[in-house]
């Protein structure tokens, strides 16, 4: 088979992936039902992928891939930007990847620890990719700040983004539980606590 072949077919696989997550859990979602919805035969997908926990991690990885591309944008058509107008946007880059807020919020030990060694490594890379991505941009733009100070802001930045989507995507059984809880709650989107918590670690 060919590199172009096995590629092709490891996107289609994904992007099967991708399709049955917009309406289903993780734990719902099986090799099987993503088998069933390829142009090859299910038992097939073990050419490519062992387990389903390595799926979700490619999809993942594309997911840093394309906001990456996002990032890359903010810093090649920016120059000097105030510390509100970077927020707005690295905050609408993320509020655009649902995806991958939605897979951050996921038991990631378990994604990682079902994958083989090959696949882990291929996702780091690509994650990587995005912290480095990341401090490229406020290098750029905040030259003023200190290695620490940026340094800061970066590994903050990131354990922030795994909290995001359960807390703006709240669904209709966790507001009922929390009104009968009596657990104040205020709605925020995706956009609003990153804008947020950006200008917060920035200052």
């Amino acid at each position: 088979m060919t590199k172009n072949i096995l590629d092709k077919r490891k996107e289609e696989i994904i992007n099967v992936c991708e399709k049955l997550y917009e309406n289903n859990s993780f734990k719902d979602i099986t090799i099987k039902s993503i088998g069933e919805e390829t142009t090859f035969s299910r038992t097939s997908i073990y050419n490519y992928f062992q387990t389903k926990e390595e799926i979700f991690l490619a999809l993942l990885k594309r997911e840093y891939e394309r906001w990456i591309d996002d990032l890359n944008e903010i810093y090649e058509k920016n120059f000097n930007i105030t510390k509100e107008e970077f927020a707005d946007k690295l905050a609408n880059t993320v509020s655009k990847r649902k995806n991958l807020l939605k897979l951050l919020s996921m038991n990631m030990y378990d994604m990682e620890e079902n994958s083989r060694m090959e696949e882990l490594i291929e996702f780091k890379k690509s994650y990587g990719n995005a912290i480095k991505m990341v401090r490229k941009c406020v290098d750029k733009f905040f030259g003023d700040m200190n290695d620490d100070k940026k340094d800061e802001f970066v590994f903050l930045f990131f354990p922030l983004m795994y909290g995001i989507y359960p807390y703006a995507e709240v669904t209709q059984k966790q507001k009922e539980a929390m009104e009968v809880a009596d657990v104040p709650f205020k709605y925020l989107s995706i956009y609003e606590i990153t804008y947020k918590g950006i200008l917060k670690l920035l200052n």
